[in-house]
């Protein structure tokens, strides 16, 4: 691991990036230096070093180094050796340190394994790259390398004179890693008002804050407080907020730590991913004692100490390919997430994985795909494992620790054409489990306890892979403890959270596949006239990508009341002429188009009261909805769309309060916190992923920015006058 500092202001940074392959080693003030003591005895210097030196360093960097940091120093596998970053986290520091963390990190299959030399020649390479001037040689004496102090800045006209004493900074606020508590279970379970502790700031995945200070009355004051860059790069990520410190996810896999009131850099973690390894999104990080746990893009788990940005532990999950978009959550002692099918091997579906969570130690793993004698593995109309495809999880799931049981929903199959017709005779049906379902697991045991379809044999990529809302509903005169989800045809299931039963639907009156709903079991009967792969052209709503996807809805548990963001589109499924690539194996493509009768509102916020199961208000605009909902006890509900729009809603009846337009599109889910008495709202923007590249042929006005670009913009109300 790489580490060093950064400065935010005049605040000084801790800055880590993991290097595969090197070993974890202490802070550098830890580690043991020959001669340290009579160092003090030196005068301050700069660093010298001979070309005869730098001229070595290359050789010894071309037969040990190249492959992990490139063949200049500019990063490959591990990080760069040169450079603003490389030099900005050197900066100030004695050059023993450096020489000291190159002679025990590397090589790094045998870390110091070279002789004194060879490394007193590669630190000597780096001072070249850093355009320090050569003249005497660099001494290997480590007393004498620590009263030679590294440059700020590689520009020499911006350095300090050695021994330059600087006025004393101004004095800076309280450092809110200070007083960072763990998170406990308890709290988890019922999370402290100011805190955002979940994706959806509960176990639940309600979604909903209990903060007031900003409603309805003064949300039109709403200004920004601060706002953040984050790495470009398509962004879907929910960040977490707990005792003031906001903890975000950027593109490339680096992680942050900020100052929640302040937008101050406390820390960095960022994760070389090796070559050919893609960088995606992740919607979710967990939090669970000092740790915050996420994937990585190239198949692992890593828990970091929410202190420091150290990683604790790095566990290899996946194979290659297999994304874990939707991100982690924490049950009891377990690290839990889905991951998405891959088109490789003999198993091409998506698993739910449970992890230690203090050690990283896979606990259990469950297929979502079944294999031929496998519980429902005689629901893929007699296709052998291999020919078997889909179920991938990329939401993350919820928890309820009353009934100690996770829930995860799953998506649909990619490959629908050997399902679409049910064999004649065969004892197998063609509903293909565990596609379009919901799976309750006990997160100690993995056990299944009960499973939900809610769309067998799913023909038109109507995924029900997204988050699952528990909440307790008055059902036939009695509380009942449900899970509520909607798939893509916005379509909501009701079902009785202990056993799975199914209670009721309520249709948000988007779709026009399922024609009918069985009242007592909720098996649904499907229009065939939309039913694609016959040769003719149905006209399916919604569209493919959804009349919602995973952009989550916000639940108000005082009123009943969820609010959902939703997409008015349909699409033609024509068969595909000859020569032509099909989006289904159906043999079938998919074109976008509008509803009949369209006016050219797209974007719908609609909301449901799940009790009466009638529909509240709805809000209708231009341009499709891009990020989830946030409902607030302040009777605010806030939600973002592709014009770039972030918008506030009176909860009551759906009237536009306020908006302001963001530097990109919101693709992620906004949230609300506090620190020290003040409400803030969080919105991450970073457009990339579907939801904000589907829809753009509808709306061709709309012009977002050409150079994509992320970042966290935050907002509050004005300070008291």
């Amino acid at each position: 691991m790489q580490v060093g500092h950064l400065r935010a202001g005049n605040k000084p940074v801790l800055v880590r990036i993991a290097c595969a392959g090197l070993p974890a080693v202490a802070a550098l003030a830890a580690l043991a230096v020959p001669g340290r003591a009579a160092a003090a005895d030196l005068p301050r210097s700069n660093p010298s070093y001979a070309l005869t030196q730098a001229a070595a360093g290359k050789t010894v960097y071309a037969e040990y180094c190249t492959r992990c940091h490139g063949a200049n120093l500019e990063g490959a596998e591990a990080p760069a050796l040169a450079g603003q970053y490389f030099e900005s986290k050197w900066a100030g520091k004695p050059l023993d340190a450096l020489y000291t963390r190159i002679r025990t990190t590397m090589p790094a299959t045998a870390p110091g394994s070279l002789s004194d030399e060879q490394y007193v020649d590669l630190v000597a390479l780096m001072l070249q790259h850093m355009l320090l001037l050569p003249g005497e040689a660099l001494p290997s004496d480590p007393a004498r390398m620590h009263a030679m102090m590294l440059p700020p800045f590689s520009v020499p006209f911006a350095r300090l004179e050695p021994g330059i004493t600087l006025p004393p900074a101004p004095p800076q606020g309280p450092n809110p890693l200070d007083t960072l508590m763990p998170v406990t279970a308890a709290m988890l379970s019922q999370p402290p008002e100011a805190d955002w502790l979940t994706w959806r700031r509960t176990e639940s995945s309600l979604g909903f804050s209990p903060l007031r200070q900003i409603n309805r009355q003064n949300v039109r004051h709403l200004q920004l407080a601060w706002t953040w860059p984050l790495p470009s790069g398509a962004n879907e990520a929910t960040p977490l907020v707990h005792d003031g410190v906001l903890f975000v996810f950027g593109y490339g896999d680096v992680v942050q730590a900020l100052n929640a009131a302040t937008g101050d850099l406390l820390w960095q973690f960022a994760r070389p991913l090796p070559r050919g390894v893609a960088p995606d999104f992740k919607r979710a990080l967990a939090i669970y004692g000092h740790a915050l746990y996420t994937p990585t893009s190239d198949g692992h788990v890593i828990a970091l100490d929410t202190r420091t940005g150290e990683q604790l532990w790095d566990a290899p999950i996946a194979p290659e390919g297999m994304s874990m978009s939707g991100g982690t959550i924490v049950a009891r002692d377990k690290v839990i997430f889905g991951t998405t099918y891959k088109n490789t091997g003999d198993y091409h579906g998506g698993y739910v994985i449970a992890l230690n969570a203090a050690t990283g130690k896979e606990a259990w793993r469950f297929a979502t795909v079944p294999g031929p004698g496998d519980p429902g593995g005689d629901t893929w109309n007699d296709l052998p494992w291999a020919k078997r495809s889909g179920g991938s999880v990329w939401t993350p799931g919820s928890y309820d620790p009353e009934l100690n049981l996770v829930f995860f929903g799953v998506g649909q199959t990619y490959d629908t054409g050997p399902l679409r017709n049910r064999i004649p005779g065969s004892t197998s049906t063609n509903d293909a489990l565990y596609t379009d379902t919901t799976l309750a697991f006990n997160p100690d045991t993995g056990q299944l306890v009960w499973h939900f379809q809610h769309m067998p044999n799913d023909q038109w990529d109507m995924d029900w892979a997204f988050e699952r809302q528990i909440m307790t509903l008055e059902v036939d005169g009695r509380p009942t403890k449900v899970v509520e989800t909607a798939g893509k045809a916005a379509l909501h299931d009701v079902l009785e959270a202990r056993t799975g039963k199914y209670l009721y639907s309520v249709d948000a009156g988007l779709q026009n596949i399922i024609a009918s709903i069985d009242p007592n079991t909720g098996a649904k009967t499907y229009d065939p006239k939309t039913l694609p792969g016959n040769g003719a052209t149905p006209f399916v709503c919604p569209h493919a990508g959804g009349a919602r996807s995973w952009i989550p809805s916000s639940y108000n548990p005082d009123t009943k009341v969820v609010y959902v963001p939703l997409v008015e589109a349909c699409m033609y499924m024509p068969p595909v002429p000859e020569g032509e690539s099909a989006m289904l194996t159906t043999g079938v493509r998919v074109s976008l188009m509008p509803r009949a009768h369209s006016d050219g509102l797209y974007g719908r916020l609609q909301a449901i009261n799940l009790e009466t199961r009638k529909t509240v208000w709805t809000e209708r605009q231009r341009a499709p909805a891009t990020s989830g909902a946030l409902d607030t006890a302040g009777g605010v509900v806030f939600a973002g769309s592709l014009d770039r729009r972030f918008s506030a809603y009176d909860d009551a009846n759906g009237q536009r309060l306020w908006y302001t337009r963001l530097s990109e599109v919101p693709n992620s889910a906004p949230i609300s916190y506090a620190v020290n008495g003040r409400q803030y709202i969080a919105i991450v923007v970073g457009s990339g992923g579907p939801q904000s590249m589907v829809y753009l042929s509808l709306v061709p006005e709309i012009r977002n920015p050409t150079y994509r670009s992320s970042s966290i913009s935050v907002f509050r109300l004005p300070d008291p006058q």
